[in-house]
């Protein structure tokens, strides 16, 4: 029994990837991409006094390697930048910064954070403190081994001011769910058909083959809408989730999304045609990829180059940034539209695979 077992796994080669390549990807998914260590935060720098000493705390920013300084502009330019995701945090320093230190005063610079990532904040406020804390003390002298740090960080969060974990993870949360479930709707239930036949039937009539693939995904896109409102409003009622931007612009984003994913569902219920294979392969190419590379939990931008680029086929990723920016910040399509187009890309190249595989079996 064990050889012919044997036999039939060495014929199966889905078997063998899943039993020894799965565990390798898996490994590196976990491996690199899970760490909600955050660094390389993007900092916006306002240097209003244009002193030694403010050009020294800029550069112990620079030099602390938790920080990108990515821009100096004016602080009434932090607003945009966090809109669109260009910086995390802005440094103003205001003029009189060096006389004040100079004359022995204490000097106040302030620190504007981008609270829509709750963890993320928190972290890059406490790594700025430090360096404030740090470089306050060597600005002072000898004599601050004693006394408080001169220099004082005043903070400023948008979108999270009070840092609710809630506004920071339903968003993803509403991601996941929507993908895994329009991934095992389209994925089962066409699986199903082949499993019964029905499908070689289908295919004997004289409707075309985009016909058969826009007939069969319309009812889940349906349904797919109805659970985006459904989720969208119980995060309103249950988390008490903001609605800053545009409630169509938002549903046009899980328009483009659904397509998308139940165009990979019956991609794979194509390939698979068996229930079985379809529920492995759907959890698999939905499930892990939302979770970890879609910036859901953990931040993309701490992966190694590789799983970024990867992280950039994935349509959660865009998903979660655009109900983010919508919900918490007010995102408009200016915004938006780089989130739009990757969705939209994504969403007719899936399905004009799927469509093209349904060709080829019938072929």
């Amino acid at each position: 029994m064990a050889a012919k077992e044997t036999i039939h796994v060495r014929r199966d080669p889905r078997t063998l990837a899943l039993a020894l390549a799965m565990p390798l990807v898996m490994l590196v998914l976990f491996g690199y991409g899970v760490s909600t260590d955050v660094d390389h935060l993007r900092l916006m720098v306002s240097d209003q006094d244009q002193g030694a000493a403010s050009r020294a705390l800029v550069r112990a920013f620079q030099g602390s390697g938790e920080f990108e300084l990515v821009t100096r502009r004016g602080p009434e330019q932090a607003e945009a930048l966090f809109r669109r995701g260009d910086a995390v945090a802005a440094l103003v320093v205001p003029a009189g910064f060096g006389e004040a230190l100079s004359r022995g005063e204490e000097a106040v610079v302030q620190l504007l954070v981008d609270g829509a990532d709750a963890m993320v904040a928190t972290q890059l406020i406490a790594k700025a403190e430090a360096v404030v804390r740090a470089e306050g003390r060597r600005l002072a002298g000898p004599e601050a081994a004693r006394l408080e740090p001169p220099v004082q960080v005043k903070l400023w969060t948008r979108y999270n001011p009070a840092g609710r974990s809630a506004y920071y993870l339903v968003p993803g949360i509403s991601a996941f769910l929507l993908a895994i479930t329009a991934v095992m709707l389209t994925a089962l239930a066409i699986a199903g058909e082949w499993e019964r036949g029905s499908m070689e039937q289908l295919f004997a009539s004289p409707v075309g083959r985009l016909e058969i693939v826009l007939g069969k995904l319309l009812p889940y896109l349906a349904l797919g809408m109805l659970e985006l409102q459904l989720v969208v409003a119980f995060g309103a009622v249950a988390f008490d989730l903001p609605m800053r931007g545009s409630l169509p612009l938002l549903f046009l984003t899980g328009l483009l999304f659904l397509v998308g994913m139940l165009g990979q569902g019956l991609l794979i219920s194509v390939l698979a045609k068996n229930q079985l294979v379809a529920t492995q392969a759907g959890t698999l190419s939905a499930m892990l990829p939302s979770i970890i590379l879609s910036g859901m939990i953990f931040p993309i931008e701490n992966m190694p180059l590789p799983l970024q680029t990867v992280s950039r086929l994935i349509p959660a990723r865009y998903l979660v940034h655009a109900l983010r920016g919508i919900l918490l910040k007010g995102n408009g399509l200016a915004e938006l539209w780089p989130d739009l187009l990757a969705l939209a890309v994504f969403a007719v190249a899936i399905v004009g695979l799927a469509t093209a595989r349904f060709k080829r079996r019938v072929a």
